[in-house]
């Protein structure tokens, strides 16, 4: 049943080649129901970038995203060369200089980071006092752990620590990692990152990703649907501890 539903050519490349991610960023814009939903979660990071006008925004593993449409002046970077992204680097060693940054966006790129904490370091060598770390990633609700560890080809390990295995930047992977870094191990966050603050973490999106198919699937609803399944997810949304698939986490530098 899941064979037939996957998208033609998905398996065409390997996971860590670049051209699979520019062929997501086509499946994403070829989906109304998928790219609403992107829209969605780029809306909450623009609204919270507004303070930082003229301020220097990077987002990290753009991959085959589309923000610079919603913020134009964010610059798009990736571990990968990738022809629409401004900047290529690895996160763990970021070429900007201490306290330049006023804010990093990502979705679906913590759980890929092989090193955690040498990740969550550079973010506070970089990040000026008030700047934030917005980020939309997979949650271990007991729903989201039933699919992620049932339905997806990535690894899924609540009992992982804050690295995993660097064989490939997307081949590697945990999707419990958010969770195990900041729920789990919240005491250790503040113990060993004083200066990063966690402001806001809420689960959420418990239905509309894995109903658009997402980049690997085709859709199980229809496109004209998305309006009615939000309203649906608005109702879910008092039981989003247990039913939920993503999570929004904001950490702000203290100043």
């Amino acid at each position: 049943m899941l064979k037939s539903l996957r998208l033609q050519g998905i398996d065409t490349y390997d996971l860590d080649d670049p051209r699979r991610t520019l062929h997501h960023r086509d499946i994403i814009l070829a989906k109304p129901f998928l790219k609403k939903l992107y829209l969605e979660w780029y809306s909450r990071f623009k609204l919270e970038c507004e303070p930082f006008e003229n301020e220097t925004l990077i987002e990290l593993g753009s991959g085959g995203g589309f923000l610079k449409e919603v913020i134009p002046n964010v610059k798009t970077s990736d571990i990968l060369e990738l022809p629409e992204n401004d900047l290529t680097f690895d996160a763990l060693n970021m070429p900007f200089d201490d306290q330049s940054i006023a804010a990093f966006l990502m979705v679906d790129v913590f759980h890929h980071v092989p090193d955690s904490h040498k990740f969550l370091s550079e973010m506070s060598r970089t990040l000026k006092p008030g700047g934030k770390i917005i980020m939309n990633e997979p949650w271990n609700s007991l729903w989201g752990r039933l699919i992620y560890k049932n339905f997806h080809h990535e690894t899924f390990n609540p009992k992982g620590n804050w690295t995993i295995p660097s064989t490939g930047p997307m081949s590697d992977a945990n999707g419990a990692l958010p969770w195990i870094v900041f729920h789990r191990d919240l005491k250790k966050i503040k113990t060993e990152f004083p200066d990063l603050s966690i402001t806001f973490l809420k689960p959420h999106t418990p239905l509309r990703y894995l109903l658009s198919g997402g980049v690997s699937m085709k859709s199980l609803v229809p496109q004209g649907s998305f309006k009615l399944i939000s309203g649906i997810e608005k109702l879910l949304s008092p039981c989003s501890k247990w039913f939920s698939m993503f999570v929004t986490i904001i950490i702000e530098k203290k100043k």
